[in-house]
C-alpha cells in the first residue's frame, strides 16, 4: 500500500508548511546544531577549574558533534 505524502498545504500537493523551502529547514537545523554545541562548551565551560584547553574544547565538541549525528535532521 502506498504511502502518502504529508499535505500541509491542503491543496493534495504536498509540501512544506507556509511556503518554507527545504534550505530553510536545513539552516534552522545547522543553526540549532550550533547552539547546542556552544552550549556544550558553556557548561565545560563553568565546569572547569581554569580556562579551557584545546584539547578539552576538541573532547567537548566531539561528544557533542556525535551525539547530535543520533538527531535526525529536516525533513526531507
Amino acid at each position: 500500500m502506498p504511502v502518502r505524502k504529508r499535505d500541509d498545504r491542503g491543496d493534495g500537493r504536498g509540501g512544506h508548511p507556509r511556503g518554507r523551502s527545504l534550505l530553510q529547514d536545513h539552516q534552522d537545523h545547522a543553526a540549532l546544531a550550533e547552539i547546542e554545541l556552544c552550549g556544550e562548551l558553556m557548561i565545560a565551560a563553568s565546569a572547569a577549574e581554569g580556562p579551557l584547553t584545546l584539547a578539552r574544547i576538541d573532547e567537548v565538541l566531539r561528544h557533542a558533534a556525535a551525539e547530535l549525528d543520533d538527531v535526525p535532521g529536516p525533513l526531507r
